[in-house]
């Protein structure tokens, strides 16, 4: 779990161990349901009407969305560039390099490529690809293993005036930001006049106004900031981004009758010292533990001081380039899974952004006391689950889910 505030100079670091995001559907729409569909309409393929106004995705089976953190720092004004902050993240076994594509469109320089385990750079070259595009291909430390992920900390500056202009002395950005945990910091000096997705907004400690956010779905944030020139000098505010902070937890409820959840824990801890604290033990009595190096693949052992769980690492953490990529894995009997008139239900007090419970084999989610998306496993016989994106500031919240067969 990372236990810091971002600054505009602060490195973002970030980690997934599970697939990326799949958008989801909005339904056959207005009068689809009467009727036959006008011709040209291929829902199930997810083509477009023919009235192009409609796009059905295929079915979600990503069990968690929002996989990188992608951090844009507003430059000058006339410079028409923006600074990015990006992690990059591969789980293709035995691939020694991983690639970044710069969109179409914006002209890539200030390139640089770190290991975020070590903190050290990392060999790169910035290629032209056969359609005229540009592409960072890095090389990594070591082949990825089976079972972990390669990662990689890219800084680059992008040049882009379809994105950044400026109307007078006011700055006007627009971007299409998909499907990533993000935060857009402006200028020093600028207020904003408006911007048309809600975010926390915090101060950063030069000084500069910065908003963080991510969408329920994971899908597509069209952007568009504009702000001005202020006088007013902005203190520094003590708010955490909490969409910077990547964990993410995955609940599979057992057979209903034992009562028995297993947990899978994916994050990245930053604090410095040779150790990692388990921190997940302090809100869920896990048995079985294990904790897994994801960028090694190789087993921690666990080691108990009082109340304090921790295992030591291979790499120390000494700077803010690096941080340990873990996954911590259990079981849980705590009472949160019940048998209530027919119904399975799971009650739980659950924390951080992202929390995905899987049902058991053949029951149907029939009620979810927060907000969810719905998805169905990609096994030979899929399951249902329930992906909860907690939007809110506060780290914890309570969760009843319930299913029947």
């Amino acid at each position: 779990m990372r236990i810091r505030i971002i600054g505009v100079t602060t490195t973002v670091l970030v980690c997934s161990a599970l697939m990326l995001a799949q958008g989801t559907g909005q339904g056959a729409g207005r009068g689809q349901g009467q009727g036959a569909a006008p011709q040209g309409t291929a829902f199930p393929g997810g083509r477009m009407s023919v009235d192009g106004e409609l796009m059905a995705a295929g079915p979600s089976a990503s069990l968690f969305s929002q996989e990188a953190y992608t951090q844009y720092e507003i430059l000058e004004p006339g410079t028409e560039q923006f600074a990015i902050t990006y992690f990059l993240e591969s789980t293709r076994a035995g691939a020694t390099t991983i690639s970044n594509a710069t969109r179409k469109g914006s002209e890539g320089t200030n390139i640089s490529v770190f290991d975020p385990r070590s903190g050290l750079p990392l060999k790169f070259t910035y290629d032209e690809q056969p359609n005229g595009d540009h592409a960072i291909n890095a090389t990594l430390p070591q082949p990825i293993p089976e079972g972990g992920i390669g990662r990689v900390l890219i800084y680059k500056t992008y040049k882009d005036a379809r994105t950044y202009q400026m109307n007078g002395d006011d700055l006007v950005w627009v971007r299409s930001l998909a499907g990533y945990r993000l935060g857009v910091v402006l200028p020093k000096g600028f207020a904003f006049t408006s911007m048309n997705v809600a975010a926390q907004m915090s101060t950063t400690a030069d000084g500069r106004l910065k908003l963080a956010f991510a969408s329920p779905h994971g899908g597509s944030n069209l952007m568009t900031i504009h702000a001005h020139k202020t006088t007013a000098v902005f203190a520094p505010s003590a708010y955490t981004d909490m969409f910077f902070d990547d964990i993410k937890t995955l609940y599979t409820l057992d057979a209903p009758g034992t009562g028995k959840v297993s947990v899978e824990q994916t994050y990245s801890d930053t604090r410095k010292g040779a150790t990692a604290t388990i921190n997940a033990l302090d809100y869920m009595a896990l048995t079985d533990l294990k904790v897994i190096d994801l960028d090694t693949a190789k087993a921690l052992t666990a080691s108990k001081s009082g109340k304090t769980t921790s295992v030591k690492l291979d790499v120390p953490i000494t700077n803010d380039k690096q941080s340990a990529h873990l996954r911590v894995t259990g079981v849980i009997a705590d009472g949160s899974y019940t048998i209530d008139k027919g119904d399975a239900v799971f009650t739980h007090v659950m924390k951080g952004l992202r929390n995905t419970v899987i049902l058991p084999a053949g029951y149907e989610v029939s009620a979810v006391s927060q907000s969810a998306t719905i998805g169905r496993t990609r096994e030979t016989v899929p399951r249902v689950f329930v992906s909860l994106v907690n939007l809110n500031s506060e780290n914890s919240y309570a969760v009843t889910i319930r299913a029947r067969r």
